[in-house]
């Protein structure tokens, strides 16, 4: 252990300690595109003992200009996305536990995926799947990491259920599916994905060795107009989720 990862166990903020902790970690990534696989890429290496890759999409062309673990044969073969990402980092850390999975995240999967993991870092790019693991998350008391990215900007917060604000704290009135854009509408570039999937991928590493340095606020960026800042979210006593602990996404549709 301490050849591979000295210089982070240089690192005062992590030492030897923290790394046996990293060892002893697990972690569920949803969602590996853009800020998945940078993230999955950061924790693999860092040392994380065991994580959960999960994706339903196959690799395509329109995803090589951003996310990190394919090739042009993924593409062209059209390989899942997990099984892919596993191929990738088995070859860069083999003393570490990868478990791909091929599947949609949804009210039926998420408990079962995120129930025996310590951290669930949210990679995906849309609200409605966010909604589901925030509510998975405050129901099981799993701390999770949501993050997203836009064009030329990105933001990212820690959520840790008893401590901070939640996603529906956040946002209190989620707009509808469709209603908002997307990357397919107004693109995105690769070195916001980097940056906001690096900052994720820290405090991560924080979250799981009990760091007294983990971010208690939203952080955003805008690679393009040169901008960024921290925001304070306030934790809503009667937000619905972490005040209330009403779960409605997590409720199966009727048949």
């Amino acid at each position: 252990m301490s050849e591979r990862y000295s210089r982070q166990i240089a690192f005062s903020g992590i030492g030897e300690q923290g790394q046996v902790k990293l060892l002893r970690s697990r972690v569920a990534i949803i969602g590996l595109g853009a800020l998945g696989t940078i993230a999955v890429n950061n924790l693999c290496r860092t040392g994380v003992g065991f994580i959960r890759l999960i994706d339903k999409d196959r690799v395509e062309l329109i995803n090589l200009h951003r996310q990190a673990l394919y090739y042009e044969q993924d593409a062209s073969g059209s390989i899942p996305k997990a099984a892919a990402a596993f191929d990738r980092l088995t070859k860069i850390n083999s003393g570490i536990t990868l478990e791909p999975v091929v599947a949609k995240v949804d009210a039926t999967n998420i408990e079962t995926l995120i129930n025996d993991v310590d951290l669930a870092l949210d990679c995906t790019d849309n609200i409605e799947t966010r909604c589901i693991i925030n509510e998975a998350c405050d129901k099981l008391r799993k701390p999770w990491i949501y993050a997203g990215v836009l064009a030329s900007a990105g933001l990212t917060m820690n959520v840790i259920p008893g401590e901070t604000a939640c996603f529906r704290c956040l946002y209190p009135d989620p707009p509808l599916p469709g209603s908002y854009p997307t990357c397919a509408d107004v693109g995105v570039i690769n070195s916001v994905t980097a940056v906001i999937a690096s900052m994720e991928s820290a405090e991560a590493i924080k979250i799981l060795i009990n760091s007294p340095d983990v971010r208690k606020n939203l952080f955003q960026i805008d690679v393009w107009n040169n901008s960024s800042g921290y925001i304070n979210i306030g934790k809503n006593p009667d937000c619905p989720v972490c005040g209330r602990h009403e779960y409605e996404n997590l409720k199966e549709p009727p048949d």
